[in-house]
């Protein structure tokens, strides 16, 4: 077959460093368009991305020229240099270490996708390690309490 083809679409949650409330606010929407601005660069599509004051979920599909932590190396310490250009509030801004991703079938896309749309209605009645924890178990991901939170 003379061409690589791949479909393949992700779904992307990080927290700021210690789940600082770091996202309130009018800077949201403008980082959400740089991190999709950043998906783009590198060749994937941002279909979805919302957050909360702690958290981002990416809804993206993944470019096939890339590694997982590649991918999220440069979104997160893209996002991280813009952002602390925006005022000194955000000069100790930082992501957490680490992320989850999981993959996500054509089929339930928009599934996700509405998900992440609605963050801050199902941010009124669970927190982000519930959440966080509720997707390790769904997605069936082998974890070691001990280091899931920085």
């Amino acid at each position: 077959m003379p061409q690589s083809l791949s479909q393949i679409y992700l779904h992307i949650v990080f927290s700021t460093k210690h789940r600082h409330p770091f996202l309130e606010g009018s800077v949201d929407n403008e980082l959400y368009a740089y991190v999709g601005a950043s998906i783009k660069r590198l060749g994937g599509i941002p279909l979805s991305i919302n957050g909360v004051s702690d958290h981002i979920h990416i809804l993206t599909t993944f470019p096939r020229t890339i590694t997982v932590a590649g991918f999220l190396q440069d979104i997160k310490a893209n996002s991280s240099r813009w952002l602390k250009t925006k005022g000194e509030q955000y000069q100790d801004f930082g992501w957490q270490d680490g992320y989850g991703v999981f993959s996500v079938s054509s089929s339930k896309k928009q599934v996700v996708a509405d998900y992440i749309a609605r963050q801050k209605e199902h941010h009124r009645k669970s927190n982000f390690k519930s959440e966080f924890l509720q997707f390790l178990e769904e997605y069936d991901v082998n974890y070691d309490d001990r280091y899931v939170w920085d």
